[in-house]
């Protein structure tokens, strides 16, 4: 038995073959390595100039609107108690700003303990700020809605345990902050930054999870509470007569416009964020790089509110500029008074004495 070989038939064979198994590479985006630089010097600038605006502006107004309700010789109402919480959760939230705006600048400095305390106490006062103007809009329902029910010191005291309440869920809202360490953005180079890690478990899962209860207990159903107690309210002014309504109308929808405004761009970042961790959607570099620089914008936005919180809820308001007056014209008095005792005591020592002469 003969065998006989042709290269040429092996090597039209080896073609085939090749060219049976030839497929076409087309990349999985997910596993791509997307290169996330970190934002600019300019983009750096503006975050830090949004914080420090905030500082500069909610400090005043906040320190004023507490000053003014705290001072005053009538009772308090329910809506003056959670006024005070909410400057005070203001307040407290936007002394943590100066540390982010040096840290949007140069980086984390502060260490692995200051980040968890800051992350905290920001979280903590992002929950109890929102939830304190829920219960400001409830009280405003029920003071104008049921307006023939009597105000008494009952209702005051709830109204302190209801502060308590608030406070004691929105610290136990916030205990996910303490997930939150320092750590290098790369790990050859020296900046550092103050982030959410979770170093167990699926990270996706808790990310998911601590963000589901940031939209739902943080903006959702605040929201819907603001939005039923003004609709209300506001139907209830409209079947009333009088020239007052017209002003506590375009409060109540400067507050609920505003506070749409300034938080609404920020949970829908975070969002579309979750969604794109959870791969609900599709990857991809360019939406990463977005949600990236706007995940930040829109945080320095929704702080904003902070700010506009003292002019909705008490400049705007009569009640307040009636207060305000009232105690401005009483500390001049005093200070008239007191010159004037000054004066006449200066002038009696002058003409009895005759030391001076």
């Amino acid at each position: 038995m003969s065998f006989t070989f042709d290269i040429e038939d092996w090597f039209d064979l080896l073609n085939d073959t090749i060219q049976d198994n030839y497929s076409r590479y087309i990349p999985d985006p997910k596993t791509l390595s997307c290169e996330t630089k970190p934002p600019g010097f300019t983009a750096s600038l503006a975050l830090c100039i949004i914080y420090m605006a905030s500082f500069l502006l909610a400090i005043p107004g906040n320190v004023l609107v507490g000053w003014v309700i705290g001072i005053s010789r009538r009772a308090l109402t329910p809506s003056d108690v959670y006024l005070i919480h909410l400057t005070i959760a203001d307040g407290l939230l936007v002394l943590t700003l100066p540390f982010w705006a040096i840290a949007a600048i140069q980086g984390w400095i502060f260490g692995d303990f200051m980040c968890k305390v800051l992350s905290l106490t920001i979280e903590a006062n992002f929950y109890t700020s929102i939830i304190f103007l829920a219960c400001i809009s409830i009280d405003r329902y029920i003071a104008i809605v049921h307006a023939s029910e009597s105000r008494n010191s009952r209702q005051q005291r709830c109204s302190w345990a209801a502060c308590a309440s608030v406070w004691v869920l929105g610290c136990t809202l916030a205990l996910p902050a303490l997930f939150n360490d320092a750590f290098r953005i790369e790990p050859d180079s020296d900046t550092m930054t103050c982030s959410e890690r979770f170093d167990f478990g699926s990270a996706t899962s808790w990310r998911t999870a601590t963000r589901g209860f940031r939209h739902i207990f943080g903006f959702g159903i605040p929201l819907i509470i603001m939005v039923t107690c003004y609709s209300i309210t506001i139907a209830r002014l409209l079947r009333t007569r009088g020239f007052h309504k017209h002003r506590a109308m375009r409060v109540i929808i400067a507050v609920v416009i505003v506070f749409m405004l300034c938080w609404t761009p920020y949970h829908m970042a975070m969002v579309a964020d979750m969604l794109l961790r959870a791969e609900l959607v599709l990857f991809t570099c360019a939406v990463r790089t977005s949600l990236n620089a706007a995940l930040p914008i829109t945080h320095g936005l929704a702080l904003l509110h902070c700010c506009i919180n003292p002019v909705l809820y008490a400049f705007v308001g009569e009640k307040f500029r009636n207060k305000l007056k009232k105690l401005l014209q009483r500390k001049l008095r005093q200070e008239r008074t007191s010159g004037s005792r000054f004066s006449r005591s200066t002038s009696q020592t002058s003409d009895g004495t005759g030391a001076f002469l």
